[in-house]
């Protein structure tokens, strides 16, 4: 089965410049399902300038904001949020195999 990544917005922060609700800071979670098992990892990415038409704050969705923040992190940044994603989830399908202390034979 393949993982299946799901970008999510917990917070964002505004300021009032260069116009009322622009948004400066976007908190996100990026969480990937593979079956039974899921991981996730959060981050956050801030704008100091938009690009295109200015939104209203309350006009906004959360996949055009997603949007911004995959196209700030670009193709190799998502890709590698993605990848540790991944690794996480095939850590919990195949655990390492860690050495273990063993009494002496002859003790």
């Amino acid at each position: 089965m393949a993982t299946v990544y799901t970008w999510s917005v917990n917070n964002m922060w505004t300021v009032d410049t260069p116009e009322p609700g622009f948004v400066c800071n976007v908190e996100w979670t990026l969480t990937g399902v593979d079956g039974q098992y899921s991981a996730s990892v959060s981050g956050g990415t801030s704008f100091t300038v938009q690009e295109g038409t200015f939104t209203p704050y309350d006009q906004l969705t959360e996949a055009q904001v997603l949007g911004w923040v995959q196209s700030a992190l670009g193709p190799d940044g998502v890709a590698g949020y993605e990848s540790n994603v991944q690794g996480q989830i095939n850590t919990m399908i195949n655990p390492p195999v860690f050495p273990q202390a063993q009494p002496l034979p002859w003790g």
